[in-house]
């Protein structure tokens, strides 16, 4: 037994959807997941916190090419602030650690404020009604 496949020049086409314009969608977050709160929040505020120690980095290279550091040392030495042996430095290394350090608490302590909010205030709870702040 032969089959025969019939070929046509135009493919066929649909005229209502060129028509119709762009589809239209709403899209509804019914549940949001604190797992993955979590996960977004820690990845969100330590990309934030590296933005700030790179920008705290160049601030403070701008301050130490342009004098200002040195300047602050010898206020600082002058008031009363002098080592016993030496001048008075500024340490990077002790101060970015810091910095870091901090920011890296901060990270985690901001996280986990976001993934209590997720888990006080669900997202997809409408069990009673509407928040609305007279309901507040």
């Amino acid at each position: 037994m032969r089959r025969a496949v019939v070929r046509t020049a135009d493919p066929p086409t649909r005229r209502e959807d060129s028509k119709a314009g762009p589809r239209r969608t709403k899209v509804v977050v019914r549940r949001v997941e604190p797992w993955s709160v979590l996960k977004i929040s820690l990845l969100f505020y330590f990309c934030l916190m590296l933005v700030f120690v790179f920008a705290l980095l160049v601030i403070y290279w701008i301050l130490g090419l342009t004098g200002v550091l040195d300047s602050a040392s010898h206020l600082l030495e002058t008031i009363g602030f002098k080592p016993k042996t030496g001048h008075f430095q500024f340490n990077e290394f002790w101060i970015f650690t810091r910095v870091f350090i901090v920011g890296l608490i901060g990270v985690v302590v901001w996280s986990l404020v976001n993934l209590l909010v997720a888990v006080l205030c669900p997202v997809g709870d409408r069990s009673q009604g509407p928040r609305t702040p007279a309901g507040l």
